[in-house]
């Protein structure tokens, strides 16, 4: 199996997706830089990681969207690859409209950055699957912009078509019907605002991340 994790001025977890996916699924995983015009031949899944691409300005993921690399990004999961984009990766695919919707300030205008239990909403995805029946996960979140937004119509769609994959419990941003994460049409682009990345061992507290990575894999 083969991984990539996609690097942008002002990505801060890069180097931890890179550990969590090796350790969590034994992948090989090359760290390609933004403005690359190729990816590496032969890619099972692809991450894009939290951080501050760019440091947010004009507004967060904005100009990372732009970044040459994410053409083939977008072609890749035209093609079928799986995507994980992570928090401030989370952002880059709304804000490359290869997800619905947009990340806002939290509703209190605070940085949270703590330990959320997760519902895992739909555990029939490719990322979910591992999950095996469980309806709780835990993961970590750390955002300033974290508070997810749709208008009606969107929501009522991302229900109805399953495309909800992780609610909060307790909402620590805001977020639209308490939404954590969601999937895109076609099932293999998944957007999240907590952290797996920071989730992968007990020894972080819970290895509910793990299973995500390996999840992700396990149906390449």
């Amino acid at each position: 199996m083969k991984a990539a994790v996609i690097v942008f001025p002002g990505s801060n977890c890069d180097r931890d997706c890179k550990v969590a996916v090796e350790r969590s699924t034994g992948a090989k995983v090359d760290m390609v830089w933004h403005g690359e015009t190729e990816l590496p031949q032969g890619l099972d899944l692809i991450v894009l990681p939290g951080g501050f691409s760019y440091g947010d300005y004009l507004r967060c993921a904005a100009m990372a969207a732009l970044s040459p690399v994410m053409g083939e990004v977008r072609a890749a999961a035209d093609r079928g690859v799986a995507v994980v984009g992570i928090c401030n990766g989370f952002q880059v695919l709304t804000e490359s409209k290869m997800l619905p919707g947009a990340l806002l300030r939290n509703e209190k205008l605070k940085y949270v950055c703590k330990p959320v239990a997760l519902e895992v909403t739909n555990a029939q995805t490719r990322f979910t699957a591992g999950y095996a029946g469980r309806r709780q996960v835990e993961m970590t979140v750390g955002n300033g912009e974290g508070n997810y937004f749709a208008d009606e119509d969107t929501l009522d769609r991302l229900e109805g078509e399953g495309q909800v994959v992780f609610r909060y419990l307790d909402n620590p941003n805001g977020s639209s019907r308490d939404i954590a994460g969601i999937v895109n049409k076609q099932g293999n682009v998944i957007g999240l605002m907590p952290h797996p990345d920071r989730a992968f061992e007990a020894e972080l507290g819970s290895a509910d991340g793990a299973i995500l990575f390996q999840s992700a894999l396990a149906s390449a």
